[in-house]
């Protein structure tokens, strides 16, 4: 049980690292300033691309939970995203993201049930710690509807993941696919209004960069995510997502050439043992009751 348990959470942080990747492809891959046209390319494609390969759609209930899911996860998280990464340093909406640990743990408490611990709250509060150094500068500086789309974004996040585990799907690589084709659709739109159509003359490198980020970064990695959901507590997965800013930092340090400092190292650290121990779980103390059935009495 705890070998497959590991290899779970092994598999589902394959999602943040790969995510971890997107800086490096769309300054590297894709046309400048169409952000949202990256989103719509990463989301609606992958979706169909899972309804097509699952064949089923959604029945009942899982009409609506896909539209909800997919705005939270894909859509919303995506538009706000954008806000964010255009209105602030990247450091400053990295730093607030990482609150989303702290926002699904007290997400967990209201609607699931669960307790909501010191040791998990410490913990989130090392992770947001570790990112401010691993990327917050010193000069950053501060925009308030960038603030509050950052806010938003790891708040529509945060639901959806504590919304995804309330619903469990009946068909987890479907309902990934459909949550995708919602998320996609809802973004088509927003993209068209701000961006305008897609560039005429696409070159190889950029489609390239698109198809992984279909292929990579939405197909394969939602499909590890929202398994890991499924499987693991929701605190569990979410601290998962801490190794984005650390994968993105790691690239940068790798292909572009970006210096490292002590202070980033120090910050890498606490992310590490953030993460590792926000993965063990505390052993719940047996009742009196639960003892003795467990010594046959």
């Amino acid at each position: 049980m705890l070998r497959n348990r590991a290899g779970i959470i092994l598999l589902t942080a394959l999602a943040p690292s790969v995510w971890g990747t997107t800086y490096y492809v769309t300054t590297q891959f894709l046309p400048p300033n169409r952000p949202l046209l990256a989103a719509v390319l990463r989301a609606l494609p992958a979706g169909l691309l899972l309804v097509a390969a699952t064949r089923r759609l959604p029945k009942g209930s899982w009409w609506w939970r896909s539209l909800v899911l997919g705005a939270l996860n894909i859509g919303a998280f995506f538009a706000l995203l954008f806000v964010a990464a255009y209105r602030l340093p990247g450091g400053v909406a990295a730093t607030i993201g990482a609150l989303q640990p702290l926002l699904v743990a007290a997400l967990s408490s209201g609607l699931l049930g669960e307790r909501l611990s010191t040791r998990t709250v410490l913990t989130g509060l090392a992770g947001v710690a570790g990112v401010s150094l691993l990327v917050l500068r010193a000069d950053a500086e501060l925009d308030a509807l960038g603030l509050l789309a950052a806010v938003g974004s790891a708040v529509v996040m945060a639901t959806g993941v504590v919304l995804s585990k309330r619903w469990p799907s009946p068909a987890p690589l479907a309902s990934t696919g459909w949550q995708l084709v919602a998320g996609g659709l809802l973004l088509v739109p927003l993209a068209l209004l701000v961006e305008g159509p897609p560039p005429a003359g696409l070159t190889a490198r950029n489609l390239l960069g698109y198809g992984y980020l279909t292929l990579v970064g939405a197909a394969f990695a939602y499909a590890l995510w929202f398994r890991g959901i499924r499987a693991l507590a929701p605190t569990q997965v979410t601290f998962l997502g801490l190794l984005s800013p650390l994968v993105a930092t790691l690239v940068g340090w790798l292909a572009l050439g970006q210096s490292l400092s002590l202070v980033q190292l120090l910050g890498a650290l606490v992310i590490l043992a953030a993460l590792v121990l926000a993965q063990v779980r505390p052993r719940r103390k047996r009742t009196r009751q639960q003892e003795r059935l467990a010594a046959g009495v």
